[in-house]
Parts: C-alpha cells; sequence; structure tokens
C-alpha cells in the first residue's frame, strides 16, 4: 500500500521502553496494514527487540537517534541541546512531512514543547491543548485541557471546544458531541473570573452542542462528550481520576480475598467483573492528542505498556483520514473572520 498512515514512534520513552514500545508497534501494524511506523531511537536497542517478532518488513523502519531526553530533564534546555533525541528526531519527521504523527511515552514536557516549536501550531490556533479520552459511564468523554495550558484565556477555551468536537465527531463517531464547561455549580453566575467569561461565550458559539456547566462528579456519569477547562483543573480531575480508580480496583482485589467465600464467588463473578472493569481502563483509547499543531502529536502515559502504545498509533489513522487538522484550521480560521 502506498499511502500509508505514516507514524513517528519515540521507540525510548517511558518506563518500559524500548520493549513495550517495540511490541506496541508491531501489534499496531500487525492489526492494520494502513500504518508504516518508524521507530526512533537506538538503533541496536530497537533491533534487539524486534527479534521474537514477526511482521511486514515495508510497513516499519527504524531511525538512528543516539541521545534520549529524561523524563525529569528541563523539557526547553533537552529540546534546544540533544538535537539527536528520539524525541526530537522524531517531531522533525512531523514537520518535514516524512510522518503524519508523532507518538510518545516519554517527557511530556519535551513533548509539549516539542509540540510547539518544533512542529508549530496550526495558524489561528491561540494554544494546543493536551485532551486525553477517559472513561465514563456512557463511554469515553475527551477532557481537554488537561496539562499544557494552566493559565488559559476564555477565548482559548473556546477553541478547546471547537477542536474538542471535531475530535470527537470524526475520530470517535459521536454525532453533535455535547459540550459542557467544568465549575463548581451548574448555575451560569458561579464560577471563577475564567469561567463567568467563557460560560457566554460557548453559549453563543453556533457551531458546537453546548449544554452548560457541569460539576466533576457529573464528568464519571457521561453527561458530556467534551470536558472543557483550563490545564490546571484538567490535570488535577485527571490524576483524581486515576487515583480513585486505582484505589477502587486494590480495595475490590482485597474484599475479594478476605474468606473462602469470597474467593469462590470471585471465581464466580470473574468474568463479568474483568468485562466491567475493561469499560473504565483508559488504555483502550491510546494517548492524548495535543490538537492544533499542524502535526498530530499523541503524548501517551510514562508507564505505558504494548497495548496503550498499539492504540495511540492506531488512533492516528481517523485523525489522518478523516482530515482533522484541516477542520481544525477552518473552524479556526472562521473565528478570526
Amino acid at each position: 500500500m502506498a499511502d500509508f498512515v505514516k507514524v513517528a514512534v519515540d521507540a525510548m520513552g517511558g518506563d518500559n521502553a524500548p520493549y513495550e514500545i517495540v511490541k506496541g508497534a508491531v501489534e499496531a501494524i500487525q492489526q492494520s496494514n494502513k500504518i508504516k511506523i518508524f521507530l526512533v531511537g537506538k538503533e541496536e536497542e530497537i533491533k534487539k527487540c524486534l527479534q521474537e517478532f514477526t511482521y511486514p518488513q515495508e510497513q516499519l523502519e527504524i531511525v538512528n537517534a543516539t541521545e534520549v531526553i529524561e523524563m525529569a530533564e528541563p523539557p526547553v534546555g533537552a529540546i534546544r541541546t540533544k538535537k539527536d533525541s528520539s524525541i526530537v528526531k522524531a517531531m522533525y519527521m512531523v514537520k518535514d512531512g516524512t510522518c503524519d504523527a508523532y507518538v510518545s511515552a516519554g517527557s511530556t514536557g519535551a513533548t509539549l514543547v516539542g509540540g510547539q516549536i518544533i512542529v508549530g501550531r496550526i495558524k489561528g490556533v491561540e494554544r494546543p491543548p493536551l485532551a486525553p479520552l477517559i472513561p465514563t459511564e456512557k463511554g469515553a468523554a475527551l477532557l481537554i485541557d488537561c496539562g499544557a495550558n494552566v493559565d488559559a484565556r476564555a477565548s482559548q477555551l473556546v477553541q478547546f471546544a471547537k477542536m474538542g468536537s471535531i475530535y470527537m465527531e470524526n475520530v470517535m463517531h459521536v454525532n453533535n458531541p455535547r459540550v459542557g464547561l467544568v465549575n463548581i455549580g451548574v448555575e451560569e453566575e458561579k464560577g471563577n473570573a475564567l469561567v463567568k467569561e467563557t460560560y457566554p461565550l460557548l453559549k453563543n458559539c453556533p457551531d458546537i452542542n453546548f449544554i452548560g456547566n457541569i460539576e466533576a462528579r457529573d464528568i464519571t456519569q457521561g453527561v458530556a462528550d467534551v470536558v472543557v477547562c483550563e490545564a490546571f483543573v484538567g490535570n488535577v480531575i485527571l490524576k483524581m481520576y486515576e487515583g480513585v480508580g486505582a484505589t477502587m480496583l486494590k480495595a475490590v482485589k482485597q474484599g475479594l480475598m478476605t474468606s473462602l467465600r469470597s474467593k469462590i464467588g470471585a471465581l464466580l463473578i470473574k468474568p463479568a467483573l474483568k468485562s466491567t472493569l475493561k469499560k473504565f481502563d483508559s488504555s483502550q483509547y491510546g494517548g492524548a492528542p495535543m490538537l492544533g499543531l499542524r502535526g498530530l502529536v499523541v503524548k501517551t502515559h510514562g508507564s505505558s505498556k504494548a497495548n496503550e502504545i498499539r492504540n495511540s498509533i492506531l488512533q492516528c489513522i481517523d485523525f489522518k483520514e478523516m482530515g482533522i487538522n484541516d477542520k481544525i484550521a477552518k473552524a479556526v480560521n472562521v473565528e478570526q473572520i
């Protein structure tokens, strides 16, 4: 297939690199013949990992990069000085058009800085947000922004709502996605200065389905498909989500192991419990796209295993085929007129 969706994957980023990254990349090309993957990182280490896998050779290529940007490094300095790092080289492959997308489980800071400095924003986009999919009672919702812009303005939150709606409609195939603004109450007059200023702008925005303010407890119930907030609030929501989920799962497991009766019950309910818990496994959705850039940048958890890497890569297909960047460019440029 000549017209691949080309994805540059940071093979050295994350707690489980390079093995889990390489494994996830292989699983992605085994699942789809639409993708070509460029594994960017230390060539010998990548080759060693690839030895145990069988895969279509024409869909995978190694790009050697001798340096690695570590999680704790200052991102701006690392991007500027480590030109031969896997993150920087992969980003430049998106910038120069060699690749359509970039996927990394590595440094969040370096990915955010590189996305802005190297890949660059779509004209008209004020601030690119980081937007993960999170599980809810009614399916996935997009949390936008969760970490890129902690001091956003009202006009930027409006752009987040527009970009998030475009993503959910075209990538997640949600018809007329509902947009909610995170607040401390549902009443229009509640909230801080930012949300009070943003509310009427969203209310009067004709190209989104704005349902009003939503509280944090509403998010898990799936009342909105696009959850809009600035990054400080979004990151707190995301981390609380992950923490409560992990704590609840641990408590359930401990409870099921307290007695012989509970252990027998655990065996009986295991299939149903496993199916239910899978609905709340965020790794099934892949990583968080950084929307509003001239190429797709996807950031996955630092602890990602192969399945999350695979799903992060596969989500790039719809993003490219549905022309998300063109739709975002059109939406924000209409806003300028």
